[in-house]
């Protein structure tokens, strides 16, 4: 034991004190005259390259650490610390400020919140259409906070159904092709798009639509085909963005009782909108604000009778 309650530390001795401090989160307040004493300095000159690669190598553990521990088999969404930020100028926008969320198989969750409080920027990222600033998002067991932009494709193609606003089917298609477009690039024959297609089809009440074009369908027949094409590829979440925004009232109901069918039938529906009475039918709902959740609550009534007059 040295002077001042100081160990006479070998320089690999340097590295391992300081790695200890940096993961318990100690260092920052620690005073650095403790961590180095000017009495050894200079038998260990090179202080600055050990702070360097020490806090590397502290940065390296902690993401091999973060890295491993997935989630359990129940768990297909995990968020951990997520925060999106955007430069605009010499300001910054913290769209996502450490959200920390956790959805299981088979859950049905509403995301709630008002324009600005990060619902979209969520939902982007959710979808993998966007990736986060910081922070870990696992999605059926594998971490996608990195992947690269066609990685991130693929995974949108086998894991996820998107349902949006305004349908977004190709005018020229008829309602069975519009369907069949995301078994293109999952690599299907034609002849099994076409059959797949039309099963999907027929679960969602289209059967005798399959050859009609979007402009000879009704809206709520649309948002029909939309769900179907959402659901071809047997995706792991099914992620509705305002699906009843641009449909009335009677419509609006037929496509929640939908939704509430799939959800039985053991799929993972995540819904995304501003209106209350449509969050009611979800199981769970979270509402955000300003960038953060605000409230994660359990809903013991789902809605299951018509909420609109």
């Amino acid at each position: 034991m040295g002077r001042n309650g100081w160990r006479p530390y070998s320089g690999l001795g340097y590295v391992t004190e300081f790695i200890t401090r940096q993961m318990w989160g100690a260092f920052n307040s620690t005073p650095k005259h403790i961590l180095f004493p000017a009495h050894r300095q200079s038998q260990f000159p090179h202080t600055g390259l050990v702070l360097n690669l020490s806090a590397g190598f502290s940065f390296l553990c902690c993401n091999i650490i973060k890295r491993t521990v997935k989630p359990d088999e129940q768990e297909i969404i995990r968020l951990e610390d997520i925060r999106k930020l955007y430069k605009i100028g010499t300001e910054t926008i913290r769209a996502l400020d450490g959200v920390s969320l956790s959805i299981r198989r088979n859950e049905y969750v509403a995301l709630m919140g008002p324009s600005g409080s990060g619902k979209s920027t969520m939902m982007n990222l959710l979808g993998c259409l966007d990736s986060p600033t910081s922070g870990s998002y696992w999605l059926n067991g594998t971490d996608v906070s990195d992947m690269s932009d066609n990685r991130l494709a693929d995974v949108r193609n086998r894991e996820i159904g998107f349902v949006f606003q305004t349908f977004n089917l190709l005018p020229r298609l008829s309602a069975l092709d519009n369907v069949a477009l995301p078994l293109i690039y999952a690599g299907f024959s034609g002849k099994q798009r076409r059959q797949k297609a039309a099963e999907v089809l027929a679960n969602v009440g289209l059967a005798d639509r399959v050859k009609h074009r979007p402009n000879e369908l009704s809206g709520g027949q649309r948002q029909r085909v939309a769900i179907a094409r959402a659901l071809v590829n047997d995706p792991s979440i099914l992620l509705a963005d305002e699906p009843t925004g641009n449909l009335d009232s009677k419509t609006s109901y037929e496509i929640m009782e939908l939704f509430q069918a799939l959800h039985r039938s053991g799929q993972t529906v995540i819904l995304v909108t501003h209106e209350e009475d449509i969050a009611r039918y979800a199981h769970r709902i979270v509402r955000m604000r300003d960038g953060l959740i605000e409230a994660d609550e359990h809903n013991p009534e789902p809605a299951t009778t018509p909420v609109r007059a």
